[in-house]
């Protein structure tokens, strides 16, 4: 049976953010001989009352055709943001009504958010304790309201296991993209995110767009730089012969490469390096310490290491967990 995804409405919602598991979830199909082109998610949407209309932040209301005991069905329920949260935004806790539609929650379920969706999982006891996320301009004000949740305003998503937040609204897409790379590997994320036409994967946090959303064009950038490093990943890359690429100092490249992607130019090449890792891992029959070779970690052990970081996971288990059957030619 596909995995049951559950979307709830509340008024207020974004239509944008309210289209995106529809869009990633419902669109991803099985790349593999036994279950190719099949649908891998059952995608469901339902109301926190009796199903009708669902007012949005625009000119016109949806109608949801299932209530909140549709959540009962769900193996992982998806909150997108909304602007009328009352309580749940001022106070911290959950309505009467919502409350009550939480109750059919089974336990065990994955419980996921997007953008100020977080709210309403905080509300209700989810991210007590645990790390969050939500939109950058909320973060300030969702950290005084829920101070047992250790909030990071500057990450794209957040994946706790069987909670995730996300940033805001398209940083949705980003984590609905995770969730599919992470139930059913690269192949399957890939594929959807290319009928799609976004990057199955962005670089950075929530700091590229808070500190500089549009780059002055009077100044120079460091796409030269990051073309040429990730052409020869599998080599040592100093940052100096990185700021070379781009004629600057290494003080004034650093400076630059963080207001433009979010990281410092060694964290991204660590990343960088962790995702062709993990391509590798997926559809290559290469070794541990080749992989590691070729993805310019040197060591199985430093690629242990920043896997392990990265991932919380060793190379061994990611590959028997996400090897795909026709890597290598086999079917």
């Amino acid at each position: 049976m596909p995995h049951r995804i559950v979307v709830l409405a509340l008024d207020g919602l974004l239509p944008f953010e309210l289209g995106i598991p529809q869009r990633i979830f419902g669109r991803s199909l099985g790349t593999e001989p036994l279950n190719r082109g099949r649908k891998l998610y059952d995608v469901v949407t339902c109301s926190a009352r009796p199903p009708g209309p669902v007012l949005t932040d625009a000119d016109f209301s949806i109608v949801v055709e299932h209530g909140p005991e549709a959540l009962a069905t769900a193996d992982t329920v998806v909150i997108p943001a909304s602007y009328e949260l009352g309580p749940v935004y001022t106070e911290g806790r959950l309505t009467d009504e919502l409350a009550a539609a939480f109750a059919h929650i089974r336990p065990g379920t994955r419980m996921v958010s997007i953008c100020t969706g977080s709210y309403v999982l905080a509300a209700a006891g989810y991210l007590d304790g645990r790390p969050a996320t939500t939109h950058w301009a909320s973060a300030d004000h969702f950290q005084r309201l829920f101070p047992g949740v250790r909030v990071d305003p500057d990450v794209l998503f957040i994946d706790d296991g069987d909670v995730l937040t996300s940033a805001g609204v398209a940083a949705g897409i980003d984590l609905c993209l995770h969730i599919v790379r992470r139930d059913h590997g690269t192949a399957v994320a890939n594929d959807v995110a290319r009928r799609t036409v976004v990057p199955p994967h962005r670089d950075g946090g929530q700091a590229q767009y808070i500190q500089r959303p549009v780059p002055d064009t009077q100044l120079a950038t460091t796409t030269t730089a990051r073309a040429w490093a990730l052409a020869r990943l599998e080599r040592p890359i100093l940052l100096r012969d990185m700021a070379r690429q781009e004629s600057m100092s290494v003080r004034t490249f650093t400076r630059r490469f963080r207001e433009e992607v979010g990281v410092s130019p060694v964290q991204w090449l660590t990343q960088q390096r962790v995702e062709l890792a993990r391509r590798l891992l997926e559809s290559t029959d290469l070794s541990i310490d080749q992989v590691a070779r070729d993805s310019g970690f040197g060591t199985s052990t430093s690629l242990r290491q920043h896997l392990q970081a990265a991932l919380g996971v060793s190379p061994t288990v990611y590959r028997r967990t996400f090897r795909s059957t026709t890597a290598g030619g086999r079917v």
